[in-house]
């Protein structure tokens, strides 16, 4: 019986399933459930994508909202990074 079988769709991989008298399912699928955390805890990547994606969607709900706020947001966000490449930019050519 492979560990796949026992999971659902809606079950996390990082769970163990109840309901498994098997020791040695048991096992492995503690150790599947460990090694998924493990992968999901050194992906930094992926979980910087997740939060990335999140503060997409927060913003642009934001943005929906209050317009003007927004707009007033991002034109500081530009002038912050603006400012910040050239004072880099001027340090380099120093």
């Amino acid at each position: 019986m492979s560990s796949e079988s026992v999971y659902s769709s809606q079950t996390p991989n990082t769970v163990v399933p109840s309901g498994i008298t098997d020791p040695v399912a048991l096992a492995r699928a503690e150790l599947a459930a460990a090694l998924a955390a493990i992968e999901y805890k050194a992906n930094i990547p992926a979980r910087a994508s997740e939060k990335l994606q999140e503060g997409v969607v927060k913003a642009r709900a934001f943005a929906e909202r209050e317009p003007v706020p927004a707009l007033a947001a991002a034109v500081g966000v530009a002038l912050a990074v603006g400012t910040a490449i050239w004072g880099i930019a001027r340090l380099i050519a120093r």
